[in-house]
């Protein structure tokens, strides 16, 4: 999920309605698969005991209703496993949407498969790993991959070259 920038350059506030359409869409990615409106309210109470319904549900994430109750954040929370924090502050939104990124991305067995065997190189074979990695998106013309991941020792990796 990425917010549209502003005419005076700062990124605008993602709004409650694509942060609750993107965590739909992570959960269920196959959007042949994704349930209804309805079906998915269901899921809801089943799953945390909550009550919503699958109209107000649509309604919050097609952005027709803004009004959403302490209670009703706090489920939504809960049944996609983000903070409540989650719908209310950008912070919070870009550091959970780094995660949900980095977990859809290790769905794929080939992306495991690759960081698995990476563990153990030395930082500069690594360096040379990401440089090869970023050529290879370049040719697929898949867009930049911008965040930099902290190691145990909190040192940043993962910056393009040159950045």
């Amino acid at each position: 999920m990425t917010s549209a920038d502003s005419p005076a350059g700062r990124p605008t506030v993602q709004s409650f309605d694509e942060r609750l359409q993107g965590l739909i869409g992570t959960m269920y990615p196959d959007e042949r698969k994704r349930p209804g409106y309805t079906k998915l309210a269901k899921e809801i109470r089943e799953s945390t005991g909550g009550t919503i319904s699958g109209t107000y549900l649509w309604e919050l994430a097609t952005g027709k209703k803004r009004n959403v109750t302490l209670d009703q954040l706090t489920v939504l929370a809960k049944f996609f496993g983000v903070p409540a924090e989650y719908f209310l502050s950008e912070d919070v939104a870009d550091r959970v949407d780094t995660q949900l990124k980095a977990m859809l991305a290790l769905r794929d067995a080939r992306v495991r498969s690759i960081a698995l065997r990476a563990d153990g190189l030395s930082a500069q074979a690594l360096e040379a790993l990401l440089v090869m990695v970023n050529e290879a998106r370049k040719l697929e013309r898949l867009s930049p991959v911008d965040d930099v991941v902290h190691c145990a020792d909190d040192t940043p990796t993962g910056k393009r070259p040159g950045s």
